[in-house]
């Protein structure tokens, strides 16, 4: 496999937190949502930029409360997690006009879950096609737009628009 050498990431991997703190947990308590890449909060849930995203504008909706299964978590959450996907559906078509979307969970590590103890919810935006030479090839995905400028055009799509 070629390298593909991508020193912005040393910036975050220097300041990885202890192995036992959750990202989401951080995150959701953090007081700079720019910084922390949120764009929504509800009630219960809050949505946040991959930072390391399969496309432009993935997103991802956790709830505020640490819980591994679904079993875990109130109806409530669960019920306000789905409307928030269905804003995030809503305000990815405004912005990014994809042609489709994967929406899922991974639940545990064998499953795929980077993060296996705190559930959350992937949007993902598709386009024909965006699975490029570099990607099926180079096995190396290529990001036309910087996280920052994401996060500012989500941001203010969520604000802008209502539920």
């Amino acid at each position: 496999m070629e390298r593909l050498w991508s020193p912005w990431r040393y910036s975050y991997v220097s300041k990885a937190s202890a192995a036992d703190a959750c990202i989401f947990c951080e995150k959701a308590a953090a007081g700079n949502d720019e910084e922390s890449y949120v764009v929504h909060r509800g009630r219960r849930n809050f949505i946040l930029l991959n930072i390391y995203p399969y496309n432009n504008g993935h997103l991802m909706i956790a709830p505020y409360e640490h819980v591994a299964a679904l079993g875990e978590v109130s109806a409530e959450t669960l019920a306000e997690m789905m409307a928030l996907a269905q804003l995030t559906e809503r305000r990815l078509n405004e912005v990014y006009r994809p042609h489709g979307m994967n929406i899922g969970m991974n639940l545990g590590e064998c499953a795929g879950a980077g993060v296996a103890g705190h559930i959350h919810l992937h949007v993902v935006p598709r386009w024909r096609g965006d699975a490029s030479f570099m990607t099926t090839v180079g096995q190396t995905r290529v990001m036309p737009e910087d996280l920052r400028e994401t996060w500012k055009k989500l941001r203010e799509a969520f604000q802008a628009g209502g539920g």
